[in-house]
């Protein structure tokens, strides 16, 4: 994937998981975009490692909610930090 296709799913993913997942996070649309891509790269690295996908490779549905679950992953890391 290319880097903008990487700044587009990250914006995507990053907003779905903050509405799927409201609260006092860290904001701005960069920081959208970062949870965004960090989630992706680390639902992909688990969906990979744990044999149920192939990671997230490309714009589609599975990528999608691979990247989202593993954004869900990085908000609710955040907040039991934050605490």
């Amino acid at each position: 994937m290319g880097i903008l296709t990487w700044i587009i799913l990250g914006l995507v993913v990053g907003a779905l998981a903050k509405w799927i997942m409201p609260g006092d996070d860290p904001g701005g649309i960069f920081i959208t975009i970062l949870i965004g891509i960090a989630g992706a790269l680390l639902g992909g690295f688990l969906s990979t490692a744990l044999g149920i996908g192939g990671g997230v490779s490309g714009f589609n549905l599975g990528s999608v909610v691979i990247a989202v679950l593993g954004s869900l992953l990085l908000l609710f890391g955040y907040r039991r930090i934050k605490g």
